[in-house]
């Protein structure tokens, strides 16, 4: 017998479907203006009444964006320390979260909360010791210096470890028996099963690092050194900013960060439809 129709129910899934569309077109109308303000021409930029859509579509803001700053080094710089980065967080929270999801050890626990309380101290609370050592080092005004503090995360280190926690323990004993090492578990196992868990953690900690801020601001001195959100400020002056170039420069700051997504994404949804097929 068919369930009857209830109006009630079909008005709750419009509402919420309304909702949901709602909140994503105010998530991304703010991108949609940016991406359309760089290809108007400096009279419609701060045209009253605004208009969404240009009339004169036009590159001008392109080809001044990059007279105006050295848009190339920002965006090799940039990419440099997230790659790198990103890298990094991904092999050293995958081993962290391995031991401390497959190994027992004293004082496991206690290193874990410990781990764990990091995540709840914000960067403005260290950044002033963080500094004084990085200066110590010579670091200042350098790539080095710059990715130091995207190597470890502890939220990486966290995520890794409850997804690696249902990994089953008989397949690793199974390794073991037939004579695997420790490594060659985490490589050929650990990694490969793990592969949807870093995608997503790659998206996350590539844009984190990304759009960093506070950190390039505090220890890059030259351009030769500034990263692509540090390069933005090229187009802002004490009085005056460039809006044209500005959104332009903006526009290709974020094209990193969206073939970044688009990629991992695609590897996520791969690797869980795999994990489906293998039951």
């Amino acid at each position: 017998m068919k369930p009857a129709f209830r109006l009630a129910d079909v008005s709750a899934q419009v509402a919420t479907h309304l909702l949901l569309v709602l909140s994503v077109a105010v998530m991304i109308l703010p991108l949609v203006w940016m991406v359309l303000t760089s290809f108007k021409p400096p009279v419609e930029v701060n045209i009253w009444p605004p208009r969404l859509l240009p009339q004169q579509w036009t590159l001008e803001n392109y080809t001044l964006a990059f007279q105006r700053a050295p848009l190339v080094r920002f965006l090799v710089n940039s990419a440099i320390i997230s790659v790198v980065g990103t890298v990094a967080i991904l092999l050293t929270s995958a081993a962290a979260g391995y031991v401390f999801a497959k190994y027992d050890f004293p004082g496991k626990e206690v290193i874990f909360i410990a781990i764990l309380a990091t995540i709840m101290i914000p960067l403005e609370a260290y950044i002033v010791p963080f500094f004084t050592q990085v200066a110590r080092w010579r670091l200042m005004d350098t790539l080095v210096g710059l990715v130091l503090p995207n190597l470890i995360a502890s939220s990486g280190i966290f995520f890794m470890r409850q997804h690696i926690l249902s990994i089953p323990d008989a397949l690793l004993d199974a390794a073991r028996i037939d004579g695997a090492s420790e490594f060659y578990i985490f490589g050929r196992i650990i990694l490969p099963l793990s592969s949807s868990a870093l995608s997503a953690l790659g998206i996350f900690m590539f844009m984190f690092i990304w759009t960093a801020f506070l950190w390039p601001l505090m220890i890059t001195n030259s351009t030769q050194v500034m990263t692509m959100e540090l390069g933005l400020t090229f187009f802002q002056s004490m009085f005056t900013i460039e809006y044209g170039p500005m959104m332009a420069a903006s526009t290709i700051a974020v094209l990193p960060m969206l073939i970044v997504f688009v990629i991992l994404r695609r590897r996520v949804i791969e690797s869980i439809a795999m994990t489906g097929l293998r039951g």
